[in-house]
């Protein structure tokens, strides 16, 4: 059986808002565990307690009711939070520093010293892509290179368990590349990883396990292969040199087709009938380009459990 790294167990958070300090529920009973090795990916719409839920883990929100544990300590745990780095959702880093500065500074607080703490500063820095700005200050950065300068503090003490909050926020499609190959490289070297984000792509491709949160509650937890419905939705079957004359052929052979740019795109619901329209379109001598599966995305499980 997998190891537990964290463990949620019915964690409630309210706040107090207003004249009359009114209850407003930011987390309403969450429970979830991430195994050691796995990527976990938090999703849900905005205000749906993520980061909330991300704070309590990190000891920045005392929970109203329920339990957090990390590495089996319950938090806030300075030593449960030992071998934990953290990404918050809008890293605030002093205008005054350079990314140097703030790494080290950083890296300082998690017990490196001299030459260790530099080269681990400077390795970091140039893991995440912003060693050639390593002495600008912060207030000259764009908001990409300050998210890489909160993740690369984040990775300065080697944690066992990086927690991030939206990593991938302010970066351009480079830097989502980038920031998806250090996460795999991170899991590949033995971390494990909690990261909630909107970019549900990058969960679908980077996640073993996900979590899904509507106002404050989970309604979709598990293996993202098991969640995911993978029978076939739909086929699309793309035809090339498909004239006026060819497209009204389609509609009299009672096929769904639509024009895209120089090209037609067939689809067939599900899969059943799929090699009776292949047969056919060849027979009438349509040009077959591709024929594309369409299964379930997380976007779909997303829409379906969380806005649905």
């Amino acid at each position: 059986m997998s190891e537990i790294v964290i463990s949620i167990r019915g964690l409630q958070k309210e706040y107090r808002q207003g004249f009359f300090m009114r209850r407003v529920p930011a987390v309403r009973d969450v429970s979830f565990d991430v195994c050691r090795g796995d990527i976990f990916g938090f999703v849900g719409p905005n205000g749906a307690g993520k980061t909330t839920t991300l704070k309590v883990l990190v000891g920045l929100v005392a929970p109203t009711a329920g339990t957090a544990t990390v590495f089996g300590i319950r938090v806030p745990s300075a030593r449960a939070l030992r071998n934990v780095g953290f990404l918050p959702e809008n890293p605030y880093i002093y205008p005054y520093l350079s990314p140097t500065e703030f790494v080290e500074m950083c890296g300082s607080l998690s017990g490196l010293r001299r030459l260790a703490l530099r080269d681990r500063t400077r390795w970091v820095l140039d893991k995440v892509g912003i060693l050639y700005a390593a002495d600008r200050p912060v207030r000259k950065l764009s908001k990409g290179m300050l998210q890489r300068t909160g993740l690369a503090a984040a990775l300065v003490s080697d944690p066992e368990l990086l927690i991030l909050d939206e990593p991938m926020s302010g970066l351009d499609p480079v830097g989502r590349k980038e920031v998806r190959d250090i996460i795999q490289d991170e899991r590949r070297a033995g971390r494990t990883i909690l990261f909630s984000t909107h970019i549900l792509s990058d969960v679908e491709t980077l996640c073993d396990r996900v979590t899904i949160l509507r106002k404050g509650k989970v309604v979709v937890s598990g293996l993202l292969d098991e969640l995911l419905r993978r029978d076939v939705k739909q086929t699309d079957i793309l035809l090339a040199g498909v004239n006026d004359e060819g497209l009204a052929m389609l509609t009299t052979l009672d096929l769904n087709a639509e024009r895209l740019g120089s090209r037609v795109v067939v689809r067939v619901e599900g899969g059943g009938k799929l090699q009776e329209v292949l047969t056919l379109l060849l027979s009438n001598g349509f040009n077959i380009l591709e024929v594309s599966p369409r299964q379930e995305t997380l976007e779909d499980l997303f829409v379906r459990e969380a806005i649905g």
